[in-house]
């Protein structure tokens, strides 16, 4: 009902599973991952068991393909599911039930594994491979994302298109790094879901990514008037709270406070503000 990769970023501090299927709500079932320890893709008859039993066990050094054999070992169904999984180190690992229907199979390399059953063929495992591996460029969740498209476009699940679901870790990567989930995005129900999810993944970077210190700009002169003038604009005048008091009360409100810096302001804030404030009152 799924295809799916689990994944380790090339110094080893990512995590990730990105899944679709013709199944309501795919990415509330299929992925778990811990940070710094490992990723698993539980699907077909999902077993829900292995997601926290496969984490446990790469907790303590087992190595991909001997979670996998001993998850599917202690499980009398395991002729009916399929399940990939990535550890901290080493190839990933994938299992494929006689059971599962077709077309189903997996491929492995280091730090990755890719799976699916129901699908459209192996051309669908073979385009998510060859996007992943083509992708190293990439940041690590849009790689992941761009191997799902990739199976999505060679045909992916065989019945039709449901629910993505893409959840990516790192040590601290959380929100304001009081947690470990990066990225952890689904669509549910939705005719596009892969497309739908890249949307997600835009906004989700406009809002929670980092600011590249490359591109940061000073507020000072014409910017800093600028910048002054549009929040004003939006309701939040500089005053007492100086421009970097409104800046931050006017992002908190527009949920951006991710990306400030103080004294300096990311031109993906300074773009939303721009084209936000109401321009008939800027400067009136």
């Amino acid at each position: 009902m799924t295809f799916s990769i689990v994944a380790r970023s090339a110094d080893g501090r990512l995590h990730g599973v990105a899944v679709a299927s013709k199944f309501l709500a795919a990415g509330a079932l299929v992925p778990a991952a811990e940070a710094e320890v490992g990723a698993v893709a539980t699907q077909a008859h999902v077993n829900l068991a292995y997601r926290s039993q496969g984490l446990a066990l790469l907790r303590t050094g087992v190595a991909a393909a001997d979670v996998v054999a001993g998850l599917v070992a202690a499980d009398a169904g395991r002729d009916d599911r399929q399940v990939g999984v990535v550890g901290a180190s080493g190839d990933g690992a994938t299992w494929t039930g006689p059971r599962c229907h077709p077309w189903a199979g997996g491929q492995v390399g280091d730090g990755w594994a890719a799976q699916g059953n129901i699908l459209a063929g192996p051309q669908v495992i073979d385009a998510i491979r060859d996007a992943w591996l083509g992708g190293a460029e990439l940041p690590f969740p849009r790689r992941l994302l761009a191997a799902l498209h990739a199976g999505d476009r060679a045909g992916g699940d065989r019945r039709g298109r449901q629910s993505a679901g893409l959840l990516v870790v790192q040590r601290r990567g959380g929100y304001a790094g009081t947690g470990d989930e990066l990225v952890d995005l689904r669509v549910d129900d939705h005719p596009d879901p892969v497309t739908e999810l890249g949307r997600l993944l835009d906004t989700h970077t406009m809002l929670f990514g980092k600011p590249d210190p490359a591109t940061l700009r000073d507020l000072a002169g014409p910017l800093a008037d600028e910048v002054a003038a549009l929040l004003a604009a939006a309701g939040y005048p500089v005053g007492v709270a100086g421009l970097d008091g409104a800046l931050a009360s006017w992002a908190g409100v527009e949920n951006l406070e991710e990306r400030l810096v103080v004294g300096r302001i990311d031109p993906i804030v300074l773009e939303h503000l721009r084209r936000t404030a109401p321009a008939g009152r800027v400067g009136g």
